[in-house]
């Protein structure tokens, strides 16, 4: 599978995320009639997107009874990760804590909120309880030290 080729507009990220959600693959009047009942939007505009979507090898198209269908070629969560990296890398010097700061502002938050939080960062930071040491040693107790 050839790798994707540059970052996604809002536009193009709609498509993808439609077609996530649907979890099949669409034509692109099938596309455009879901995304103009959200907001006024020309089938040429959605062509044009997906046209440089596949292009770009963010999604693959196969032909189906004479028109062609279209599918992400990648998964949601890697494209999502790949958005919010390039997102803090741009804005916010790659640093999630400045992020976090910046969206709350002067917000309250509430304990609820805050203890969300704590266990996702809990979550993403703490070793998984099923690995084991790189070494594949073991530690030894020292003579004299009780424990």
């Amino acid at each position: 599978m050839a790798k994707q080729k540059g970052s996604l507009t809002g536009p193009q990220f709609e498509i993808l995320q439609l077609l996530w959600d649907r979890e099949r693959a669409m034509s692109v009047s099938e596309i455009w009639e879901e995304i103009r009942l959200r907001r006024d939007i020309s089938r040429t505009t959605i062509l044009n997107l997906v046209d440089r979507l596949e292009k770009r090898h963010w999604l693959t198209r196969q032909k189906d009874d004479g028109s062609f269908r279209y599918q992400p070629a990648v998964k949601r969560e890697s494209t999502e990760e790949m958005l919010a990296k390039n997102f803090l890398g741009e804005f916010f010097d790659g640093s999630p804590s400045n992020f976090l700061l910046s969206l709350l502002g002067s917000r309250r938050v509430s304990k609820t909120e805050v203890d969300r939080l704590k266990k996702l960062l809990d979550e993403k930071t703490s070793p998984s309880k099923t690995s084991k040491p790189a070494t594949g040693k073991t530690t030894k107790k020292r003579k004299g030290k009780k424990s």
